[in-house]
């Protein structure tokens, strides 16, 4: 979607904020409890998270007969390890983002079938996921097609370059903060950032909703599964 008047980005800017404050997510706080066994605080619920993917992770391999156990393998049984964790052959699932990146993964190791029974859809979780994941890289890269920023960043550069030379492919730091200060390149920045943002999120709503809602199933999922009675590691399969 390409918005080619500042009116224009304005209006859309000014109906995304509007759709987030009418539609927007739940917050639980301290005083509001959520569900039992799921914790408010956002980095101890993605403990939880990882907690859990790493049990249903566990149990999958067990049943083909493997561990995640850290110990010296022959190449064979680390080929074969790694193709059950991750999965091999073609990768099927796939999304490519509007800033052109494409990311892959496959649908047929163990990592896939625990997120499956963490999320309930391992294909909508990926495609939510990297979405959502990326979704400031998308912002950034609509920033930096913004005539402000660019006309910020010429005037970062003529500050960064000698008067008597080119300027250097890396500007000594201290003076490329003092030029991203000078220049207004910091204030634009953060101003268009925060402003693209709010749209990717309005273009992305499908997303947003479909990431909570399959995050908030792997939370109550995860509060109900027990503690592995023998964690297993060495290996980090985020």
């Amino acid at each position: 979607m390409f918005l080619g008047t500042p009116r224009a980005r304005r209006a859309l800017v000014t109906a995304a904020a509007s759709l987030l404050l009418l539609s927007g997510c739940t917050v639980v706080g301290p005083d509001v409890p959520g569900p039992p066994g799921v914790p408010a605080d956002r980095a101890a619920q993605d403990r939880l998270l990882k907690a859990a993917e790493h049990r249903l992770v566990v149990d999958c391999l067990a049943d083909r007969g493997l561990t995640l156990t850290a110990r010296a393998r022959a190449p064979d049984d680390e080929r074969t390890l790694q193709a059950a964790l991750f999965g091999a052959g073609p990768r099927e699932l796939s999304v490519t983002l509007a800033t052109g990146a494409t990311v892959t993964a496959h649908a047929d190791g163990c990592l896939a079938t625990a997120r499956a029974g963490l999320y309930g859809d391992a294909r909508r979780w990926f495609r939510a996921q990297v979405t959502v994941g990326n979704l400031r890289a998308e912002a950034q890269a609509r920033m930096r097609d913004d005539p402000a920023h660019q006309e910020a960043l010429a005037r970062w550069t003529r500050c960064a370059t000698p008067a008597d030379r080119s300027r250097p492919p890396s500007p000594d730091p201290a003076v490329a903060t003092r030029c991203a200060r000078e220049s207004g390149l910091d204030a634009v920045r953060t101003r268009l950032e925060a402003m693209e943002l709010l749209v990717v999120r309005s273009l992305h709503r499908d997303q947003l909703t479909a990431y909570r809602q399959l995050r908030d199933r792997a939370l109550l999922r995860a509060a109900e599964l027990p503690a592995p009675t023998s964690p297993q590691k060495g290996h980090d399969h985020s």
